[in-house]
Protein backbone atom coordinates (compact mmCIF):
# COMPACT_ATOMS: atom_id res chain seq x y z
CA UNK A 1 0.00 0.00 0.00
CA UNK A 2 1.24 3.13 -1.31
CA UNK A 3 1.28 6.07 1.56
CA UNK A 4 1.43 9.21 -1.19
CA UNK A 5 -1.79 7.19 -2.87
CA UNK A 6 -3.72 6.64 0.11
CA UNK A 7 -3.15 10.16 1.36
CA UNK A 8 -4.67 11.17 -2.40
CA UNK A 9 -7.53 9.16 -1.55
CA UNK A 10 -8.39 9.94 1.26
CA UNK A 11 -8.10 13.64 0.78
CA UNK A 12 -10.60 13.28 -1.94
CA UNK A 13 -13.22 10.61 -0.37
CA UNK A 14 -13.47 13.46 2.93
CA UNK A 15 -13.00 16.29 0.21
CA UNK A 16 -10.58 17.96 2.44
CA UNK A 17 -6.53 17.57 3.12
CA UNK A 18 -7.49 19.04 6.64
CA UNK A 19 -6.24 15.73 9.45
CA UNK A 20 -8.30 16.63 11.90
CA UNK A 21 -11.65 17.43 9.65
CA UNK A 22 -11.06 13.63 8.36
CA UNK A 23 -10.46 12.50 11.72
CA UNK A 24 -13.39 13.62 13.08
CA UNK A 25 -15.51 12.33 9.76
CA UNK A 26 -14.06 8.19 10.69
CA UNK A 27 -14.89 9.38 14.65
CA UNK A 28 -11.52 9.54 15.39
CA UNK A 29 -11.42 11.39 19.16
CA UNK A 30 -8.73 14.71 19.10
CA UNK A 31 -7.05 14.76 22.71
CA UNK A 32 -4.96 17.07 23.69
CA UNK A 33 -2.46 16.06 27.17
CA UNK A 34 0.75 17.34 28.74
CA UNK A 35 3.06 14.18 26.97
CA UNK A 36 6.39 15.49 27.89
CA UNK A 37 8.55 14.36 25.12
CA UNK A 38 6.27 12.82 23.59
CA UNK A 39 4.44 15.09 19.79
CA UNK A 40 1.53 12.57 19.74
CA UNK A 41 0.25 9.04 19.27
CA UNK A 42 -2.78 6.62 18.43
CA UNK A 43 -4.55 4.28 20.13
CA UNK A 44 -7.35 2.24 18.83
CA UNK A 45 -9.01 0.43 22.19
CA UNK A 46 -12.22 -1.77 21.97
CA UNK A 47 -13.03 0.22 18.57
CA UNK A 48 -12.66 3.17 19.91
CA UNK A 49 -10.29 5.60 18.24
CA UNK A 50 -8.26 8.16 19.33
CA UNK A 51 -5.31 10.61 18.66
CA UNK A 52 -3.36 12.16 21.22
CA UNK A 53 -1.36 15.22 20.59
CA UNK A 54 0.91 17.07 22.87
CA UNK A 55 -0.77 20.23 24.19
CA UNK A 56 2.07 22.45 24.00
CA UNK A 57 3.08 21.80 19.87
CA UNK A 58 2.22 24.88 17.90
CA UNK A 59 -0.49 24.89 15.32
CA UNK A 60 1.97 23.80 12.15
CA UNK A 61 3.05 21.12 14.38
CA UNK A 62 -0.09 19.55 15.85
CA UNK A 63 -1.53 19.81 11.88
CA UNK A 64 1.42 17.55 11.22
CA UNK A 65 1.54 15.08 14.30
CA UNK A 66 -2.52 14.54 13.74
CA UNK A 67 -1.37 13.56 10.15
CA UNK A 68 0.77 11.57 11.06
CA UNK A 69 -0.94 9.44 13.50
CA UNK A 70 -4.12 9.13 10.69
CA UNK A 71 -1.93 8.24 8.54
CA UNK A 72 -1.07 4.76 11.41
CA UNK A 73 -4.76 4.63 11.79
CA UNK A 74 -5.24 4.27 8.29
CA UNK A 75 -2.22 2.66 7.23
CA UNK A 76 -1.52 0.09 10.05
CA UNK A 77 -4.55 0.22 11.92
CA UNK A 78 -3.95 -2.87 13.33
CA UNK A 79 -0.89 -2.46 14.55
CA UNK A 80 0.73 -0.79 18.37
CA UNK A 81 2.58 1.59 16.75
CA UNK A 82 4.66 3.43 19.53
CA UNK A 83 4.78 7.01 20.55
CA UNK A 84 5.97 9.83 17.78
CA UNK A 85 8.70 11.71 20.38
CA UNK A 86 11.35 14.23 18.90
CA UNK A 87 13.59 11.76 18.89
CA UNK A 88 11.34 9.35 16.88
CA UNK A 89 10.07 11.68 14.67
CA UNK A 90 12.97 11.27 11.95
CA UNK A 91 12.97 7.23 13.02
CA UNK A 92 13.87 5.36 9.52
CA UNK A 93 11.30 2.76 10.68
CA UNK A 94 9.10 1.38 8.00
CA UNK A 95 5.82 2.24 9.74
CA UNK A 96 7.05 5.82 10.81
CA UNK A 97 8.12 6.77 7.32
CA UNK A 98 5.11 5.29 5.60
CA UNK A 99 3.08 7.64 8.05
CA UNK A 100 5.40 10.61 7.76
CA UNK A 101 4.56 10.22 3.67
CA UNK A 102 1.06 10.09 4.14
CA UNK A 103 1.42 13.46 6.11
CA UNK A 104 3.39 15.07 3.78
CA UNK A 105 1.37 14.11 0.85
CA UNK A 106 -2.07 14.87 2.72
CA UNK A 107 -0.83 18.42 3.44
CA UNK A 108 1.04 19.49 0.48
CA UNK A 109 -1.34 18.22 -2.50
CA UNK A 110 0.47 18.23 -5.90
CA UNK A 111 -2.85 20.82 -6.37
CA UNK A 112 -1.44 23.18 -3.27
CA UNK A 113 1.67 23.67 -5.89
CA UNK A 114 0.08 24.15 -8.96
CA UNK A 115 -1.93 27.27 -6.72
CA UNK A 116 1.71 28.97 -5.54
CA UNK A 117 3.93 28.25 -8.17
CA UNK A 118 6.25 31.24 -7.31
CA UNK A 119 6.80 29.31 -3.81
CA UNK A 120 9.32 26.91 -3.03
CA UNK A 121 8.51 23.00 -1.56
CA UNK A 122 10.63 24.32 1.27
CA UNK A 123 7.74 27.44 1.76
CA UNK A 124 4.90 25.27 1.69
CA UNK A 125 5.98 23.20 3.49
CA UNK A 126 6.61 26.01 6.29
CA UNK A 127 3.28 27.38 5.34
CA UNK A 128 1.54 23.86 5.83
CA UNK A 129 2.81 22.85 9.43
CA UNK A 130 5.44 20.25 7.93
CA UNK A 131 8.65 20.15 8.96
CA UNK A 132 11.38 21.50 6.91
CA UNK A 133 13.13 18.19 7.02
CA UNK A 134 10.10 16.19 5.72
CA UNK A 135 9.26 18.54 2.65
CA UNK A 136 11.85 16.50 0.51
CA UNK A 137 9.37 13.13 0.85
CA UNK A 138 7.06 15.34 -1.59
CA UNK A 139 6.46 13.81 -4.92
CA UNK A 140 4.72 15.82 -7.17
CA UNK A 141 3.51 13.96 -10.15
CA UNK A 142 2.10 16.24 -12.13
CA UNK A 143 4.73 18.52 -12.26
CA UNK A 144 7.93 16.93 -11.66
CA UNK A 145 9.84 19.87 -13.15
CA UNK A 146 8.51 22.17 -10.61
CA UNK A 147 9.41 19.18 -7.93
CA UNK A 148 13.02 19.07 -9.04
CA UNK A 149 13.24 23.50 -9.34
CA UNK A 150 12.39 24.16 -5.71
CA UNK A 151 14.29 21.85 -3.85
Amino acid sequence: MDPRQVAIETAARYDTNNPFEIARERNIRILYQPLKTTLGFYVRYRRIQSIILNDTLSEGMQRFVCAHELGHSILHADLNVPKLTSYTLFSRDKFELQANSFAVELLMPDALLREYPECSIQQLANTVGVPKEFAELKQCREIPSLYRRTL
